[in-house]
């Protein structure tokens, strides 16, 4: 890799990383190109990315951005994931390195908030930025059904009333 390419590199993990909320940083030590494949399938699907970086110039991407405490991180055969989701990256990281004990957490980063390991795997634990929006639009439609089944109730009763008198009067003209 020459000069410009190593420039260019710098450029778009800096790009990456200012369009990024979340950055998990992870050891994939023996992994397979199989396993590695999967696991950017799996990244790719949650919206979120996972990347093999050069540590030294990772480092040199980082400086200047509200990741930039990462830094000590970077020793070793290092990878990251990242998204702009702030749950993402970390939900599917925790998920594949609980089936394969190849891939290593490190620790991350949420905006300027630097996190361990601990903090990577809880915020695994919280509902993507998709799955609260589910929740919302479904608390948000569920007091409309609730009115409308409120409103409609009263008008269906004076029906079947107006009915039932209808009837009763047909009964007794009837008679």
């Amino acid at each position: 890799m020459d000069r410009a390419q190593k420039t260019e590199l710098v450029g778009t993990l800096q790009q990456q990383f200012g369009e990024s909320s979340l950055i998990v940083v992870t050891h994939y030590t023996g992994m397979t190109v199989a396993e590695m494949t999967d696991l950017r399938r799996r990244m790719s699907g949650a919206g979120a990315s996972f990347r093999v970086t050069k540590n030294r110039l990772t480092r040199l991407a980082l400086a200047d951005t509200k990741f930039e405490g990462l830094s000590s991180l970077f020793i070793g055969p290092t990878a990251i994931a990242f998204s702009t989701d702030p749950v993402a990256a970390a939900k599917v990281a925790v998920e594949y390195s609980k089936s394969n004990s190849k891939l290593v957490i490190l620790g991350g980063a949420l905006g300027t908030d630097m996190l361990d390991v601990e903090g990577i795997n809880a915020l695994a634990t919280l509902p993507s930025l998709d799955e609260l929006r589910g929740r919302l639009l479904g608390m948000i439609q569920t007091p409309a059904s609730r009115i409308a089944a409120v409103l409609q109730a009263p008008a269906g009763q004076v029906a079947r009333a107006l009915a039932a008198h209808a009837e009763a009067e047909g009964a007794s003209q009837a008679a």
